[in-house]
């Protein structure tokens, strides 16, 4: 599905829970109500399946007859075999074969007569540093052969100061948000907040996906774990368009996959905690000291590290509390206390806030929230569904009384649809023969052919 149909798809899941109505769905897919009346009969008869385009997958109307466009190849090839496309489809307008230069293309493209070629260069213009330490840094995963068979791969997450070059580094299994978040609290602890992030557009840091309900109509975008907590934070998380955008970091990453990777072979690490810790004790304090460059201004404008880094770098996912004052997390059932009970929290959202060690915490409205988990809860037993039975056809006997009236009543409906088509047979003749016309449509015979004579004027 598009990205239309998926949205029109989650906007139609609110309005079939009753959380939207049709009048508030027109507003949000921009058709009218009339129009979003027919998508969401079409939902309901069809489901999702329901909301695609219904000529997806059909072959044009306005596309040309294979033997106009064997014409027009055979015409380029023999008139035209060195002319672009655009040249070509001018040169043919003037013979009476209009075709846009874009389908010429894509017909000499499916042929293999003509290739694509090298596109231009784009120009990309330099950006100066930025001029305080901490006003952004630069954050990457490198995933590379960093212990040269020796172990398997892993990532080397790298952040890097835009102003002064200065480098922090840690090995991880993998690129995930747990690893953004053990990286960026690692500079929080060392420097401060810094005042901008700059990274790529990978999943952890830029959703994919469609917003609820509720922030489409706060006209909110769809937020990750990670952006969710750098918001929180106050710091501007900046998206990166190339790899290019974000050079200095992905430089970095060249320079260490050629200095670091020759550090561990001689020193004879293959484990990531070895290589962690020759990191921050060796590796990075020596190569800071003599490629960090000076900024600018001598400011530091890293902020003070927040209270709750923790709680902040966490993952947060609302839950509805029941009517027992329960909710379920990850398959985990948690019961609130009794002294919550001024709070009214039946049917209420709380937020259920995992941090990286494990620990879970209850918050609503921003306060926490006391818990006991439940060891588990008893699920009602299902009975399995009864067999279906099929049931004979009871037809009724000869001697039934449908059966013994010889005068049609009883006889069923085949009877009667005989005896209606013969009526209809009889009335028709009888009209013919009167008339010499047709009966009208509504079952009465025609005037007779006399009466539909003009009179004759006399003299």
């Amino acid at each position: 599905m598009s990205r239309k149909e998926r949205k029109r798809l989650v906007i139609m899941a609110g309005v079939k829970r009753d959380d939207l109505t049709l009048v508030q769905a027109a507003g949000l897919t921009g058709l009218s109500y009339r129009q979003v009346k027919r998508v969401w009969r079409r939902y309901q008869d069809q489901g999702d399946a329901g909301l695609v385009h219904r000529l997806r997958g059909r072959p044009s109307l306005r596309r040309f007859g294979p033997e106009l466009r064997a014409r027009i190849l055979a015409r380029v090839e023999a008139r035209y075999p060195d002319f672009g496309p655009t040249l070509a489809a001018e040169y043919l307008s003037q013979e009476g074969l209009k075709v846009d230069h874009e389908t010429l293309r894509r017909w000499l493209l499916a042929e293999g007569t003509r290739g694509v070629r090298r596109r231009r260069q784009t120009h990309r213009q330099w950006r100066e540093r930025k001029p305080c330490f901490g006003a952004m840094v630069q954050l990457d995963g490198s995933d590379h052969d960093w212990f040269e068979g020796r172990r398997e791969r892993a990532v080397l997450m790298v952040m890097v100061d835009d102003a002064t070059g200065q480098v922090w580094a840690q090995f991880f299994e993998a690129e995930t948000t747990r690893a953004s978040y053990d990286m960026f609290e690692g500079w929080v602890r060392r420097w401060g907040l810094p005042q901008s992030l700059y990274v790529d557009r990978d999943s952890i840091y830029r959703c994919e996906g469609v917003g609820s309900i509720a922030d489409q109509l706060a006209g909110k975008e769809p937020q990750t774990q990670f952006g969710r907590a750098m918001e929180q934070l106050g710091v501007e998380l900046i998206l990166a368009h190339s790899p290019q955008a974000k050079g200095r970091v992905e430089r970095m990453n060249g320079t260490l996959q050629d200095r670091l990777v020759k550090a561990l072979r001689l020193e004879g690490i293959s484990e990531l905690g070895e290589a962690n810790q020759y990191l921050r004790q060796t590796f990075l304090p020596s190569f800071n000291r003599r490629f960090k460059v000076k900024a600018a201004s001598a400011v530091d404008v890293h902020g003070a590290v927040p209270q709750r880094l923790e709680e902040v770098l966490s993952w947060e996912e609302e839950r509805v509390v029941q009517g027992d004052w329960t909710l379920c997390h990850n398959n985990c059932w948690y019961q609130l206390d009794r002294q919550h009970e001024s709070l009214s929290l039946v049917r209420r959202k709380v937020m259920v806030r995992t941090l990286r060690n494990g620990t879970v915490q209850l918050v609503y409205r921003g306060a926490r929230l006391r818990y006991r988990q439940l060891p588990g809860r008893r699920q009602r037993p299902t009975l399995p569904p009864k067999p279906a039975q099929a049931r004979p056809i009871a037809k009724p006997a000869a001697e039934h009384p449908w059966r013994r009236f010889a005068s049609g009543i009883g006889q069923g409906r085949e009877f009667w649809r005989k005896q209606q088509k013969s009526g209809q047979a009889a009335r028709r003749q009888w009209s013919l023969g009167n008339s010499g016309r047709p009966s009208l449509r509504s079952g009465l015979p025609a005037l007779p052919r006399d009466n539909c004579k003009p009179k004759q004027l006399t003299g």
